[in-house]
């Protein structure tokens, strides 16, 4: 339950200002069908997190508990750290139109998750957590908390919120993630 609730909480504040919410915004702007788009970015969020999820759990197999441990603990720190720079939507994320809505949705959806913030999130907690479901339903629920709003709501959501806010309390618990897991904390309470 601490996986999901962790992955959950982590990657709604992450997204807040993210490229991809972002591009959930110019979406909802251009296509003005939320449905589809939410479908789209939920079906892209599972199968990109679940191919994370497995990364991170394939990379707690390989190395030693305290190799992976310090590995992991730097990983949340800079993680700490890219949260507070911000994101741009690149323009051929959202050139997809001849998909559809709901097609342009999840292709622009897995192809800006690649590599993104919560991606990377993703496999650092699948392999921290050494439970793959509870990280990959908590991360997707994460994305959807963070991202349906945004499309279902537009503009007159995003701009109110205090995004340097909530990347500075997201950096935060990833480095307080990364401070508990280099000093092994977590592992003495466990």
């Amino acid at each position: 339950m601490e996986a999901f609730l962790i992955a959950t909480g982590i990657v709604a504040l992450a997204e807040v200002g993210d490229k991809t919410q972002l591009l959930a915004l110019l979406l909802a702007a251009k296509f003005r069908r939320p449905l589809p788009i939410v479908a789209g970015i939920f079906v892209a969020t599972v199968v990109n997190h679940a191919l994370a999820g497995a990364l991170g759990a394939g990379i707690a197999a390989l190395f030693a508990p305290e190799t992976l441990r310090w590995l992991l603990g730097l990983s949340f720190i800079a993680m700490a750290a890219w949260l507070l720079v911000p994101d741009a939507v690149e323009e051929d994320e959202t050139r997809l139109a001849r998909l559809g809505v709901f097609g342009t949705t999840l292709v622009a959806f897995f192809l800006a998750e690649m590599g993104d913030k919560t991606q990377i999130a993703t496999v650092a907690l699948a392999a921290q957590y050494r439970a793959v479901f509870a990280v990959v339903l908590g991360t997707t629920l994460g994305m959807m908390i963070a991202n349906a709003p945004a499309v279902l709501l537009g503009d007159r959501i995003a701009h109110r919120l205090p995004e340097r806010l909530i990347h500075g309390i997201a950096a935060a618990v990833f480095l307080i993630l990364g401070i508990v897991t280099l000093l092994g904390i977590d592992e003495r309470f466990a």
